[in-house]
Parts: structure tokens; C-alpha cells; sequence
């Protein structure tokens, strides 16, 4: 069986100052736009995040591990398709970064190798299309409110 991929990444440019970026990213109006359909966080190192999807009828709770504004932002939440209390858990790390054209946003999700291969895969596949789509909605939410 070939192995996954631990990581995933992906980097988009996005129109927008770097602050209204780091805002969505971060408050609960920001994320409940585009992440979701609603979002409650404590941002802080420790704090907690609720992300719920109502058209997937699936939630998910995330412990906050960096906050460093405007630049990075990262938590810890339970991998796809495991019980949220005992599930191992993947790093997810946002990194802003000003340019020319607006913002580089970088995300990295990683840890997907600390479980089974065949779980690993299918967290892997279902995070990569999730993170699909969710960045495009992030484009979405932030050019509509322009």
C-alpha cells in the first residue's frame, strides 16, 4: 500500500489587506462567513474553538496553539472520521504574509500520519477537498464584502 502524505498545504492569494484577512480568520463573524455556518473561538493560546456545518450536519471543536497577529494562527482539532474525544489530532496552521496583490495565505494541515494508512488516506482525501472548498468560500466571503 503507498503511504500518505502527512501534510497538506495549500497557498492562495487573496485581494484583501492583510488585517481583514487575519480578522476573518480569526472572530467568530469572520469564520461563521465562509468556515461553517457557525463559529465561536476564544483566541488565545488554549482557547477553544466550535465550528459547525449545517449543510454536513458535522461539527467540530479545535484547541487554539498559536495566535501571533497578523501572521500565524493554528489549532489542534480531532482527525475526520474519529470519536472527537480519543481521536489523535491535526495541526492546522494559517500563515499570513502581505504582498503586492493583497495577502498570501498559506495553509498547512498536518499529522495525518500518526494513525492507520487506510484512516490516514481517507482523513487525508476528505480534508483535502474540505480545505478546497472552504478556501474558495474564504475568496468568496471576503470579495462579496468588499
Amino acid at each position: 500500500m503507498a503511504m500518505v502524505s502527512d501534510t497538506i498545504e495549500r497557498v492562495v492569494v487573496l485581494r484583501h489587506p492583510i488585517e481583514r484577512v487575519w480578522a476573518t480568520l480569526t472572530t467568530a463573524e469572520g469564520l461563521s462567513g465562509w468556515f461553517g455556518s457557525v463559529a465561536e473561538i476564544d483566541l488565545r493560546p488554549g482557547g477553544r474553538a466550535f465550528f459547525r456545518w449545517d449543510d454536513l450536519g458535522d461539527e467540530s471543536t479545535a484547541t487554539i496553539t498559536v495566535v501571533d497577529p497578523p501572521y500565524r494562527f493554528a489549532f489542534r482539532w480531532a482527525m475526520e472520521g474519529l470519536p472527537q474525544d480519543s481521536a489523535p489530532q491535526t495541526l492546522v496552521e494559517f500563515t499570513l504574509k502581505p504582498v503586492a496583490e493583497g495577502t498570501r495565505l498559506r495553509l498547512v494541515e498536518s499529522g495525518f500520519a500518526q494513525v492507520a494508512v487506510d484512516m490516514a488516506r481517507s482523513a487525508h482525501k476528505t480534508n483535502s477537498q474540505g480545505w478546497d472548498a472552504e478556501l474558495a468560500d474564504l475568496e468568496a466571503y471576503l470579495d462579496a464584502a468588499t
